[in-house]
Formats: C-alpha cells, sequence, structure tokens
C-alpha cells in the first residue's frame, strides 16, 4: 500500500521554491515556517501567525531551529479548495510576513492597509508568474484527493506564557494527523 502523501512537508517544499522564484518572496526562509493544520475559523482557508521572540512569549523549535512563522491550514484549504486556490492561500500568507522576516508581520501587507482588492490582485499576480514556472513535482501534491497525512498541534502554543506555562514548543508537541482533501 504507498504511504499516505504528508501535505504539511508538500507546503514546506512549495514554500521553498517560491522563495527562490517570487521577488516578493525572496526573504522567506522556509527552514523558519512550520505548517500545521488547524481548527476551523470562519472561512478562513489559513492563518499566518508571527513568532516574534520576547519576555512571556513562548519559543517554537523544531530540530533545534527557531520558528519565526506557524501557517495553519484550515478545514476550507482541505476540503473546498482548487489546487490553484492551496497555492494561492500560501502565497497569501507568505505575503504577510516582514521582510525581514524576524517572526512580525509587514504592517504595509496588511489587508486593512492595502485594501482585500488590492491585497488579492497582488497575490494573484504573484501566484500567475510563480504558476508559469512552477515544477509539476511541487504542485502534484496539491490535486491530491482522499486522505492525507499533516502536522498538528498536540498543545498549541499560547499569545502570552502564563506563570507556570510552556515557554518552548518543539516537535514533542506537535503528531501527526490525518486529514481528508476534496
Amino acid at each position: 500500500m504507498a504511504q499516505r502523501p504528508t501535505v504539511t512537508k508538500a507546503v514546506r517544499r512549495l514554500i521553498r521554491d517560491v522563495a527562490r522564484r517570487v521577488p516578493e518572496l525572496r526573504h522567506v526562509r522556509a527552514s523558519r515556517v512550520l505548517v500545521v493544520a488547524g481548527e476551523a475559523r470562519r472561512a478562513s482557508r489559513a492563518s499566518i501567525r508571527g513568532l516574534v521572540p520576547g519576555p512571556r512569549r513562548p519559543a517554537v523549535s523544531v530540530r533545534g531551529r527557531r520558528i519565526s512563522y506557524v501557517i495553519t491550514l484550515r478545514p476550507l484549504w482541505f476540503r473546498d479548495s482548487t489546487p490553484e486556490e492551496r497555492v494561492a492561500t500560501v502565497l497569501h500568507e507568505l505575503y504577510h510576513a516582514s521582510t525581514r522576516f524576524d517572526g512580525s508581520l509587514h504592517r504595509g501587507r496588511r489587508h486593512a492597509e492595502l485594501g482585500s482588492r488590492a491585497y488579492g490582485r497582488r497575490v494573484g499576480a504573484m501566484l500567475a508568474r510563480y504558476l508559469a514556472s512552477a515544477p509539476e513535482a511541487v504542485l502534484e501534491p496539491f490535486t491530491a484527493v482522499g486522505p492525507t497525512r499533516a502536522r498538528m498541534w498536540l498543545e498549541r502554543p499560547t499569545a502570552r506564557v502564563q506563570k507556570g506555562g510552556r515557554m518552548l514548543y518543539t516537535e514533542k508537541q506537535l503528531f501527526i494527523g490525518l486529514v481528508v482533501m476534496r
């Protein structure tokens, strides 16, 4: 029996390739992005959370490497998206990251700052350029239908650490679960 694809690994491969091919995202370092599957949040397909170091702020480290951003793929990403929409969603979230790639979000790349239509046009232009040169092997996992594997939080970091709370989250707080893609 063939092993189910791990979609969160496929997204990391996509991030690495996008950083090479899309000038607006050259600052992105895939090794500093953790991709997980998570709970629904209204009509959101994904979200990005910056992990700015600081007192009372938890850190995330996977295989000894500090994580700067967590992209959470929401159920609509898996169940109600075309392959192109899945790639566009990842580009959309990465575009929010600061060009310093320090765990903060770019102030000028927020929906409120640009407006949703302008933001969508920028992401659409990046998507069109990327898809014109993207390797089929990178895009193929986003066409999957059926059960796939994905990293998920066993225990998710909080925004602020309360007294006695966990300051460091590692691969010990992650697990591989099944998610159905349609």
